[in-house]
């Protein structure tokens, strides 16, 4: 196992466009690092640079105690798995495990030993000696994450691997990799555009927009306490209310206006964004902070159902507000009675809510 470093990491292609903005990260020996961010965000091209399957442009990575900057991929003690499982057909499952260690010359009963102990963690004991084409899309996945694990690498890097496959099996194999990394414990870099992966599986997680980091945090943290809006807004679905307000102060207390729309803060909050009386602010509530509510106060608003989405368990009401849309997440048994058109008040968790600075969109209320 090990731990691994990058430094003022970059990317600038020939025609001048810079992919990577000099992102440090540090990756901790046997942790389970996600990368997460939408398409276009760098995090492949980063995973690619550690790999060294992209040439960096800047910057430093470091595996282990060795700066591998100028190291071959097959050198650097890191074994990938891809989004295609490239299998070799022709060859049986045991044979496409064990190829790269028959190319490195291993012994034979070495080989056999590493292969079945793979194939034991993986559950493919029983179709060792089947073809890809005999297999189903979970176990061709598993068989191209037994090839990297019979390599013992230092690092396992994985690039999107579930994205081929239905969302049950996708369920089932991120448990299976959270399983597997328990079990083996090595460091493992998982990139994907799916939250929901990044949110079950990540030891931590480092959201990526635009080639820079924006936040690396626990999955709880992350949700809780977003540094910006971007991360706000992109981790939770349905993704957090953010609309466009003023903070103002009304004597009693300090209040959030959106359009019509005033909502008093709690004083530990209002006392942090006292230097933003006057300005526009960035309001910021997940679905689930907004709930029914009885009669009218200074955490509630009014507004007229426009959807209904019911999930079985919970449901989404998006509702308007005075042209402001917003959706609550609540329990189903809550929402039978229900309507669409229906005017309904809802009660904000002030206490749960985030502002954010307008311009930088930093979260100035944690």
């Amino acid at each position: 196992m090990s731990k691994v470093s990058i430094k003022g990491l970059e990317k600038v292609y020939p025609n001048g466009f810079q992919a990577v903005h000099g992102i440090d990260l540090e990756i901790k020996d046997g942790e389970f690092m996600v990368f997460v961010g939408p398409s276009g965000c760098a995090k492949s091209t980063t995973l690619r640079m550690i790999a060294g399957l992209e040439e960096i442009s800047r910057g430093s990575i470091v595996i282990g105690d060795r700066v591998v900057n100028d190291v071959q991929p097959k050198d650097r003690g890191i074994a990938m798995v891809f989004q295609n499982y490239a299998l070799y057909p022709h060859m049986s499952v045991f044979d496409n495990m064990a190829f790269s260690l028959k190319m490195k010359k291993m012994d034979k009963s070495e080989i056999k030993k590493r292969v079945e102990e793979a194939a034991t963690i993986l559950e493919l004991e029983s179709v060792l000696d089947r073809k890809p084409k005999q297999l189903s899309g979970g176990q061709r996945q598993r068989v191209a994450v037994g090839r990297a694990i019979v390599r013992n690498p230092e690092v396992f890097l994985f690039d999107e691997p579930l994205s081929n496959l239905d969302a049950k099996l996708r369920v089932n194999m991120r448990v299976q990799l959270s399983q597997l990394h328990q079990k083996i414990g090595t460091t493992m870099i998982y990139v994907t555009h799916d939250q929901v992966e990044a949110m079950t599986m990540g030891d931590r997680i480092c959201v990526m927009n635009l080639g820079k980091i924006m936040q690396v945090d626990t999955p709880l943290n992350l949700y809780h306490a977003p540094q910006n809006k971007f991360v706000a807004g992109f981790i939770g679905s349905p993704s957090m209310n953010l609309l466009e307000g003023e903070v103002i102060d009304n004597k009693e207390s300090l209040h959030i206006k959106i359009g019509g729309i005033e909502l008093a803060l709690p004083e530990d909050k209002a006392k942090k964004i006292m230097d933003y009386v006057g300005k526009k602010v960035w309001f910021g509530c997940r679905p689930e902070y907004i709930n029914l509510g009885a009669e009218e106060s200074n955490d509630t608003v009014k507004g007229t159902i426009q959807v209904l989405e019911h999930m079985g368990n919970e449901s989404y009401i998006h509702f308007d507000v005075l042209g402001n849309r917003f959706t609550s997440r609540i329990d189903s048994l809550d929402s039978k009675d229900l309507r669409v058109g229906r005017e309904q008040i809802f009660q904000m968790d002030m206490d749960k809510c985030h502002i954010f600075d307008y311009s930088t969109e930093e979260n100035i209320s944690l």
